[in-house]
């Protein structure tokens, strides 16, 4: 059944007209789905003509949809699909993305190639962690110039506040679950970035890249509406 709203496959109502609404384009969160299921969700916007990006998706789904649909595409490093069309337009803006460590890079990735997917330019900054300061400040002029920062890291989670001292820029940070046992699996770097000293700093849930693509596309987003 298909509605102005939505399409009802029965075990899931896709949401068609979430674009008209929010100006994204539609995301499907594919872990605990069946690859049975996301192929009937994807089929469905395809037929539609429309774009849209799937989070957390397993290698076997993928296997699986790119039988019924080989122009899907599959990055196993963020495990994000991307069934894309001509319907997504260019953000005039730039997002960089920087990580605290190697380790770090899933998480990064998805943020990365979500911000992509959505419009935007992205740089990657890579490994600048403060346990090596001095790679951030190598980096620094470059960094500046992004009209959004996405800041990615574990441990302590340091990293953001530190950005976010040196710049002008608005800081999204990103708590990965990398770290010792003491991290707690993100837990320790996520109360680090919410009780930053350093403003301007808005600070999403535990290795959440996905959250923190779509809040810097939505900035730029935010920025092109008032400079028209």
């Amino acid at each position: 059944m298909t509605s102005d709203c939505f399409t009802d496959l029965g075990f899931a109502k896709l949401d068609i007209s979430r674009k008209d609404r929010t100006g994204m384009n539609e995301t499907v969160f594919c872990s605990g789905k069946t690859k049975e299921q996301l192929c009937e969700i994807l089929n469905a916007f395809h037929r539609q003509d429309k774009s849209v990006l799937g989070t957390k998706c397993s290698m076997e789904q993928f296997e699986y949809v790119k039988k019924e649909i080989p122009d899907i595409r599959y990055d196993p490093v963020s495990k994000l699909l991307f069934l894309t069309t001509t319907d997504t337009p260019l953000l005039n803006g730039t997002v960089a993305v920087c990580t605290g460590g190697t380790a770090d890079l899933p998480v990064a990735e998805e943020a990365a190639l979500t911000a992509d997917f959505f419009g935007a330019t992205v740089e990657r900054y890579f490994d600048i962690g403060i346990a090596g300061i001095h790679r951030l400040f190598a980096r620094l002029d470059e960094i500046r110039k992004a009209d959004v920062i996405i800041s990615v890291a574990g441990m302590e989670g340091a990293l953001p506040g530190v950005i976010a001292g040196l710049v002008d820029t608005p800081v999204i940070a990103v708590p990965t679950s990398v770290g010792y046992g003491s991290s707690f699996g993100g837990l320790s770097a996520l109360l680090t970035m919410l009780n930053s000293c350093a403003e301007g700093i808005s600070v999403v849930n535990i290795d959440n890249g996905f959250g923190a693509g779509v809040l810097a596309c939505k900035i730029i987003r935010l920025i092109e509406r008032k400079a028209k």
